[in-house]
């Protein structure tokens, strides 16, 4: 049996008797110093291991998102009507869709970008309407010429007043002619606007009527209107409600419309009858001359092109008048990131979440400095980032984002303006490592700082004590 006086042999801190100890004021000086040094070593450590530590590469892009991005936008064209207002996607690949609608929402909005009502709705109608074959007449003249100034005074004396807005250069327009005065004059020989009083066809020239055109937000040619007299009239603004027809243009449809129309409406009635909702070649005309478009779309990860513009397969656009200013409220690509989550990785902010949004509240206006026809192009590269950290030795992926640079500039065209987004996505992503640090290692460090602070006082403590007794030695005259 190990007698306890050998187990004391291997004592390493084998303790001095206190009376052969003494106490100095340079030692409890050191002492004070040393437990400061050892407090404010081991707070720069802690501080040091709490903080995140990452490291940053290039790598090629492994996305666990598929072939396709995501693209969010909210924009305000306070100058394109939403009847008209279309979203376009097209990539190197060939992809070439026009006028997507299902993830697309739409609002009139003023100049000054308020809303204006509820949601635009653009309807089901077919894209194909048939146009009549009639001649162009010249001595048929059926509809009524319409100005600035007898426009309200005739609006206020017709339940119904259909008005075609066109202009002579526009295809279109010139199509419309034939069979809209032929039925202007069926309708007028049938109903009197002298005896009857319920139905009017007239006509305006918006290449005359600026003015009267504008006020009545037309954007493309022909654009009927229908307006209608009495309970519809609002208070609030003091114009009649009207719609937009977008029928079949033959005289017979545009005649059966006009019937349709009247027969709701007692001969010398001032009430007018329910619009019957079913009928989906007519819906309300747009309030305004501007449009938000919030909505999104997904796109294959190649370059390609988001085109905001004025569409329609059976209207012409007069480009000189188009005006593309927008406001980009939102745009980003990507899964959405959430406030909580941007919350939860908000020590990572430093690193990400700058580029994500770079063109958020950025307003782009053409205040026609530059003439007309300006298309007002957006260039952006995207690049992916995703930041990891590693737990328990298993990497765990915090979040994913598209971070991107952009580059607009405002040109001239021959064409129709657009607003057009030019976006290319790099082959390779920024790799974002959240490093965790070993808590062996802090432990580690934290018993080096005590035994290493302790071990240097302990030196400086011996080489001050020996000096002063060298001192003292000196005054009394000691040879040693």
């Amino acid at each position: 049996m190990i007698s306890s006086s050998k187990i004391k042999s291997v004592d390493f801190y084998r303790k001095i008797p206190r009376d052969l100890t003494e106490a100095s004021l340079s030692g409890a000086g050191l002492s004070i110093i040393a437990a400061l040094a050892m407090m404010f070593l081991f707070g720069m450590e802690l501080s040091n291991y709490l903080a995140v530590s990452t490291s940053t590469s290039i790598i090629v892009d492994n996305s666990s998102d598929g072939d396709f991005l995501r693209i969010d936008f909210n924009m305000s064209f306070p100058a394109l009507s939403c009847e008209f207002a279309s979203v376009d996607v097209s990539d190197v690949l060939g992809t070439n869709r026009l006028n997507i609608t299902k993830t697309i929402r739409k609002f009139s909005i003023d100049p000054h970008l308020r809303p204006t009502g509820a949601e635009y709705h653009s309807g089901s109608v077919s894209d194909l309407i048939n146009h009549g074959d009639e001649v162009d007449d010249e001595t048929v003249e059926g509809s009524v010429p319409l100005n600035g100034v007898t426009f309200d005074t005739i609006s206020h004396n017709y339940q119904i007043l259909v008005v075609n807005f066109y202009a002579p250069w526009c295809y279109w327009s010139n199509r419309l002619k034939p069979s809209w005065e032929k039925a202007a004059k069926i309708i007028k020989e049938k109903y009197d606007p002298e005896m009857d009083g319920r139905i009017l066809m007239a006509k305006v020239d918006c290449t005359v009527e600026i003015d009267l055109c504008r006020r009545h937000h037309i954007q493309g040619y022909p654009s009927i209107r229908i307006f209608r007299k009495g309970s519809d009239v609002r208070e609030d603004h003091g114009h009649h409600e009207h719609e937009s027809y977008y029928g079949h243009r033959d005289t017979q449809s545009l005649v059966k419309t006009m019937e349709e129309l009247i027969a709701p409406i007692p001969l010398e009635s001032q009430k007018l009858a329910l619009e019957d909702k079913s009928n989906t070649t007519k819906r309300p005309a747009p309030k305004t001359g501007g449009c938000r478009i919030e909505g999104y779309v997904r796109v294959k990860k190649v370059p390609g092109n988001l085109i905001i513009s004025a569409r329609s397969a059976s209207h012409s656009f007069d480009s000189s008048q188009m005006n593309m200013s927008h406001v980009i409220n939102h745009l980003s690509f990507g899964k959405t990131i959430s406030p909580r989550v941007l919350t939860d990785v908000k020590r990572l902010i430093p690193y990400l979440g700058r580029s994500h949004d770079r063109l958020n509240g950025r307003s782009f206006i053409n205040h026609r400095d530059l003439d007309a026809n300006v298309t007002i192009e957006h260039y952006l590269q995207v690049v992916k980032t995703e930041v990891v950290t590693k737990r328990s030795y298993r990497e765990h992926t915090l979040i994913e984002e598209y971070e991107y640079t952009a580059h607009s500039s405002l040109a001239q065209s021959i064409y129709i303006p657009v607003a057009k987004f030019h976006f290319e996505l790099s082959p390779m992503q920024v790799l974002i490592t959240e490093n965790s640090k070993s808590f062996s290692h802090f432990i580690t460090n934290v018993c080096a700082i005590i035994g290493g602070v302790f071990t240097v006082a302990g030196i400086l403590d011996s080489i001050l004590h020996n000096t002063i007794r060298l001192m003292k030695k000196v005054e009394l005259g000691k040879n040693f």
